[in-house]
């Protein structure tokens, strides 16, 4: 059995058909990237999925609940991690965690051996007592991770696990995820505009106006691209765009004012390019492709931030769902 199962699932409102048909699964002990630019229905799957929304058509399930049918199991089955923190800072960090596992119903015994394994697993331990507004914000992150596992989910959802935090300490929130995933056998589905921390993921689902529109590993996503990514900063753009579609039946785009295209061997096309391009060249680099060139050629645009809207409904449909 998968941890996330979705079929042919559709989400209209009104004439806006948000989520086209998509369908894919997510294995147990997977990490899953959910990437998409704003508007592409990445939240309203995700919303589907932690069953806020109820689908047009189609079947989801999660943990083997399914999320129509069966909301409240799914709902006691996951774990969520917001973008937003969602701690409450004049709380000491096992304060925080005992309200949760009141709220999850985690028996006394459980709750106070689960909360040592997962302090001293984030190394947090000896400020269990500490006052989170005292707490740096890696801090803050290791113990929200810690809080969206102290009920045993078997599936988490990470929203911008790392968000405003410095390439250093978001490498340590990563090396405490991935030890949690290898521990606990845990399924994560996350969202995140950082490139490189969807390298972390196993597969990724690349969404855009509604339709899944890649599904591989980073590794097979970045080989799609086509081999090495040139940039060129011609001396007319426009004349240059022309040429190399013409000329060398290449297909360009434009980022960050750089024309870049991509060529199977970048050591045997460039002498020769260099010898014949007429348009013009103030500036040229080469460099192996990433999955931002990936995302920019599958939806003609750069990955922008993702808004936390959804986040925020998520909260309220938790808590409601604890009253």
């Amino acid at each position: 059995m998968n941890a996330i199962e979705i079929n042919g699932i559709v989400k209209k409102f009104g004439q806006l058909v948000a989520v086209d048909g998509i369908s894919f699964n997510v294995e147990k002990g997977e990490i899953f990237g959910f990437l998409g630019p704003n508007g592409a229905g990445k939240t309203t799957t995700i919303n589907i999925l932690c069953t806020l929304l109820l689908p047009t058509s189609g079947k989801a399930s999660v943990n083997g609940f399914d999320v129509v049918r069966e909301r409240r199991q799914v709902q006691r089955s996951i774990g969520l991690v917001f973008q937003d923190p969602t701690l409450d800072d004049y709380l000491t960090a096992e304060q925080n965690l005992r309200f949760h596992a009141y709220a999850y119903g985690v028996p006394r015994d459980v709750r106070e051996k689960r909360m040592t394994e997962l302090l001293e697993l984030m190394e947090l331990n000896d400020r269990r007592r500490s006052r989170v507004s005292t707490y740096s914000g890696g801090m803050k992150r290791r113990l929200e991770v810690a809080r969206g596992l102290l009920h045993h989910p078997q599936v988490l959802f990470l929203d911008e696990p790392t968000l405003g935090l410095d390439p250093q300490t978001r490498r340590h929130i990563w090396d405490y995820i991935t030890t949690l995933r290898k521990q606990e056998n845990l399924s994560i589905l996350m969202t995140t505009h950082y490139m490189d921390e969807a390298e972390y993921c196993d597969r990724i689902a690349v969404i855009d106006h509604g339709k899944i529109v890649a599904l591989d590993t980073p590794t097979r996503l970045k080989d799609s691209v086509g081999g090495d990514v040139v940039s060129l900063q011609a001396d007319n753009q426009e004349q240059a765009l022309i040429e190399l579609k013409e000329s060398f039946k290449l297909s360009p785009v434009v980022q960050n004012g750089m024309v870049s295209f991509s060529v199977p061997r970048s050591d045997v096309f460039l002498p020769e390019f260099l010898r014949s391009f007429r348009s013009g060249i103030r500036s040229i680099s080469v460099r192996r492709p990433t999955l931002d060139d990936v995302f920019l050629k599958l939806t003609g645009r750069a990955i922008r931030e993702q808004e936390a809207g959804a986040w925020e409904q998520m909260r309220r449909m938790m808590g409601a769902m604890n009253r």
